[in-house]
């Protein structure tokens, strides 16, 4: 697998990343989508240098301009709830893709350390011979991603596939490393070193999906 770990380099990026860690600024909802939208435009550019191109000529009012456009036909796909402004970061740089959606959440049952990830609901175009942009801000143990994955293995088989993540523990990232072939991507803000008891991201951010929207029942 290609690990692209843009906390490596400084960038505005380590901004947005610091401001969603922030329990202070974390309780401004709007402020933390936001960031997690901006963080995902820094990512789909990074991740866009590596897709194929083709030239091109478009027509000005004064002439004819070379211009190298992207030709790949991606489906961005997001696991709900807490990966919808990650997607709406990544489909603001690739507007014409199409989008799939998935419903992937933790069971814990009646033990809190045993985790069992519960795929429901899912949207999906063909993947035959797309670029799969499969995204979800918190990468803790890497098994949401892997079943998302198997999941939407029907409905096609990817020419490419990248992860994009927001922030990331060690394990998780060694787990995707472990279950995905090598020629796929992953594209990460930070990487964070361990997990805790309940296999959260430490230092991390907390639940992103609480903090993008509000707390929820459990059931």
């Amino acid at each position: 697998m290609h690990i692209h770990n843009l906390s490596l380099q400084n960038s505005i990026l380590n901004t947005f990343v610091s401001e969603i860690r922030n329990i202070e600024v974390q309780k401004d909802r709007m402020r933390f989508r936001r960031n997690i939208e901006r963080i995902g435009e820094v990512l789909g550019y990074e991740m866009s240098k590596t897709l194929s191109y083709k030239s091109s000529d478009v027509e000005t009012p004064l002439g004819q301009a070379p211009a190298n456009l992207a030709e790949n036909d991606i489906v961005l796909c997001s696991i709900l709830r807490a990966g919808i402004p990650l997607h709406n970061g990544l489909l603001n740089y690739f507007d014409t893709a199409d989008n799939a959606f998935i419903s992937a959440y933790r069971h814990h049952e009646h033990n809190p350390e045993r985790i069992e990830i519960i795929v429901e609901y899912l949207a999906c175009p063909s993947l035959e011979g797309k670029t799969l942009v499969l995204a979800d801000p918190m990468l803790a143990t890497g098994h949401s991603m892997l079943s998302t994955f198997e999941a939407l293995k029907p409905y096609g088989t990817p020419k490419e596939i990248h992860l994009v993540s927001v922030i990331g523990a060690q394990d998780g990232v060694d787990f995707v490393k472990n279950n995905f072939s090598e020629n796929v991507h992953l594209w990460i803000a930070a990487i964070d070193e361990t997990l805790n008891s309940n296999s959260y991201i430490v230092p991390g951010l907390g639940d992103a999906g609480d903090l993008a929207f509000g707390e929820k029942l459990q059931q």
